[in-house]
Order: structure tokens, then C-alpha cells, then sequence
């Protein structure tokens, strides 16, 4: 095993990945790429390119087109139960959701009568609620998004029921609310802190909660800490490892929390997601670069 991709840290990892697949650059002109989703039913990838306000497209065998210009600065994506797209805009300051004719509909863009601050990362649980982080990247500065005040006391993780409408936060006690997951299972939420990119004495975690009575979030405690840059997007396998962004790679801990491997990565990792026929390949968005590696895990 090539040990300029793969960093065994625990045997457990070896199982999870295949030891003669490359680790492959597919595309290397963005500024931060960030939010891929994959589309199974189309066989294409989704990502978004923050700075360039582009949304860009990749199909195997035909490369990156653009799938949308003039993107608000959208950042990360999911797909609905309904599989339509599902995307958190930076200049928008909002959560949007592209129909199937394309038509373009606002989620949610204020709560309790202020604007969010920018979110961020976006996930929708089986029973259609939409889940997202709400930090200030987006406000921070011209790059990423349009700078501004926060009108939000805090940097909040919502629950959107876009049913009702009804919006509520559910964690409003983060540094820098990131990306965000559920398990398998969907008993646990998992949210990435990530506040140490503008505060040295941030810890570098990924927090996990209880989902209680499938609406509301307890007992949050730290499920691990990264040894390398910050937590930003990731994923799981349908064994219940997380495979995370850093600033090395890809780290994969396994459900109790150790970290068991890594994907080493030229550039400093923003999101990942499991995409491909089989759900095997792991597409990686990191800096200004798309790359991809077959493993032996299969996503969730």
C-alpha cells in the first residue's frame, strides 16, 4: 500500500480501502471548491466553486462543464428526499432548493425576523427536514460571500421543516458551525466546529448529539479532534465510519471515535462525498482541485 496515498493508523482502515487505486485530480481550476453531491440517477457530480461564483458539473468520460453561473456564492449541497438540489448560498444569505423545472425556491433566509448569517452545509433527514449550519464565512469578506454584520446572536445549527415553514435552531453554542451529518441510523447528528481557521484556541472537533424524538438535539459531546488543519464537510459509510475533510486529507475515524486512516491530499480538503454507480468512489473537493479514489467502503 502506497504510502504516499494511504496512513494506516488502525487495521481497521485497510479493509475500507483499495490498495492499488489512485488518487486522481479531475479538475484543478477552481479557487475553493466545496459542496459535492452526487446525482446516481443522472451519473454526475455537483460541486460548487465559492469564489467564482459557479456551480460546476463533472460526468465521467466527458469532464467539467458549468452548471450554473452567478451562483451567490453557493456553497454546500445536498439532494432531497424528492431528489432535487438542495443549496446554501453565502451572498444570498439563505437556504434554496432547484426544482425539477429548475425554477429556483428560498427555503428559508431569516429567523426571528433577522438575516441568517451564511449558511453553510445542508443535509435533509428521511422525514424530509432540512438541517444546516449558519456561520459568518460568507460575511466575513468579499471572497467567499458579501461582507457584513451578523444580525444573528449566534452561529446556530436549524432544523427547517419546509412542510410548515417552521425553522428553529437546535445547537447555538459554536464557534463555527460547519458541515454536518447524520449516522446511518439517523439516531445521532454530527456537526463539524471548525472556528479555528479565525481563533488559534479553537479545538478542531466534530461535536455528535442524540436526535430526540426525531426533531430536536441532546447531549452533545466531542466525538473526535483532528490532528491535522479543521473539520469542514464529510460523510459516512454504511459501516458507520466518518470520513472527513482536513488539512492533510481525508481522516476516517470508526464509530467509537479513534481515528483509523487517512487519504493523503495535496491540497487542503474542504468536503468529500460518496458518489459512482456503487457509492465506492470518493469524490474530494479541495482547494481548487476535484479529485476522486476508488475505495472498498460503499456511502451512505
Amino acid at each position: 500500500m502506497s504510502a504516499s496515498v494511504y496512513e494506516i493508523h488502525d487495521q481497521r482502515f485497510q479493509h475500507l480501502v483499495v490498495p492499488s487505486a489512485a488518487l486522481e485530480e479531475l479538475y484543478d481550476g477552481g479557487r475553493w471548491t466545496e459542496g459535492p453531491v452526487w446525482f446516481g440517477d443522472h451519473n454526475l457530480l455537483i460541486f460548487s466553486d465559492i469564489p467564482n461564483q459557479r456551480m460546476l458539473r463533472y460526468v465521467e468520460g466527458q469532464g467539467i462543464s458549468v452548471y450554473r453561473e452567478h451562483s451567490q456564492f453557493v456553497n454546500g449541497n445536498t439532494r432531497d428526499r424528492e431528489g432535487r438540489l438542495v443549496s446554501c448560498e453565502h451572498g444570498g444569505r439563505r437556504v434554496i432548493r432547484t426544482e425539477i423545472d429548475g425554477s429556483i425556491n428560498v427555503l428559508a433566509d431569516r429567523f426571528e425576523g433577522r438575516r441568517l448569517n451564511s449558511p453553510n452545509d445542508v443535509v435533509v433527514k428521511s422525514d424530509g427536514t432540512v438541517w444546516f449550519t449558519d456561520p459568518t464565512y460568507g460575511i466575513k469578506s468579499n471572497y467567499e460571500g458579501y461582507r457584513a454584520e451578523p444580525e444573528q446572536a449566534a452561529r446556530n445549527v436549524f432544523r427547517l421543516d419546509p412542510a410548515t415553514g417552521d425553522l428553529r435552531s437546535v445547537v447555538d453554542d459554536f464557534g463555527q458551525p460547519n458541515g454536518l451529518a447524520f449516522s446511518p441510523d439517523e439516531k445521532r447528528l454530527y456537526i463539524a466546529d471548525s472556528a479555528r481557521s479565525h481563533d488559534p484556541d479553537a479545538e478542531p472537533v466534530i461535536r455528535v448529539y442524540d436526535v430526540v424524538e426525531g426533531n430536536r438535539l441532546a447531549n452533545g459531546r466531542i466525538f473526535c479532534r483532528l490532528d491535522n488543519g479543521i473539520p469542514d464537510g464529510f460523510r459516512f459509510d454504511i459501516e458507520g465510519n466518518l470520513w472527513t475533510s482536513a488539512g492533510d486529507g481525508v481522516h476516517c475515524f470508526a464509530p467509537d471515535g479513534s481515528l483509523i486512516g487517512k487519504i493523503l491530499v495535496p491540497q487542503t480538503v474542504a468536503n468529500l462525498c460518496f458518489g459512482g454507480p456503487r457509492r465506492n468512489r470518493l469524490f474530494i473537493t479541495a482547494t481548487r482541485s476535484l479529485y476522486a479514489v476508488y475505495t472498498a467502503s460503499i456511502g451512505v
